[in-house]
């Protein structure tokens, strides 16, 4: 991880690595993010490295967040089992008798 500066702190922007030990990943999985354009980065110079705004980096843990709340409480849900009684199946929509 990047040395901390004077106030203990990383800075603004964070490396992959920086990024990948934070989330307790490996480098590809936040350079796979980054390139779905998941996780937002910007790139220093028309070929230079990827850098993650510490900021937006906190805001997308909180999306993240969310988002696993949203769906343990569909999965919890009264119409959870709504796929099952709509007659959608794997092998595509039931024919109507």
């Amino acid at each position: 991880m990047t040395s901390p500066g004077p106030s203990g702190e990383l800075g603004r922007f964070l490396s992959l690595a920086d990024t990948a030990e934070l989330l307790a990943v490996d480098v590809g999985t936040v350079d796979g993010l980054i390139r779905s354009g998941e996780l937002p980065a910007i790139r220093v110079g028309e070929h230079g490295p990827w850098r993650v705004e510490r900021a937006q980096l906190e805001v997308w843990i909180d999306e993240q967040y969310e988002a696993t709340r949203r769906h343990a409480a569909w999965n919890e849900g009264e119409f959870a089992g709504i796929a099952e009684l709509s007659g959608v199946r794997r092998g595509g929509v039931r024919p109507v008798d």
